[in-house]
């Protein structure tokens, strides 16, 4: 009985914290960068508030090449 409560615990917990890691990385914004010149052309924000752009990238993002 006990080993099922604790087992139950732990799934549960294991499963939350890879849920909210993966919200996390949903969340990311995409930089597009240019095959060309290699530089950032345009931020794609998802998170309510960000307010990123080419002079002013995030730290984490999805890299995306464009043309």
């Amino acid at each position: 009985m006990i080993k099922t409560i604790i087992t139950g615990t732990v799934v549960a917990s294991l499963f939350g914290i890879v849920a909210y890691a993966g919200v996390g990385a949903i969340m990311l914004p995409d930089v597009e960068m240019s095959y060309e010149t290699g530089y950032c052309t345009k931020v794609i924000n998802y998170a309510q508030g960000d307010a990123y752009n080419c002079e002013n990238m995030p730290i984490k993002f999805n890299h995306v090449w464009v043309k």
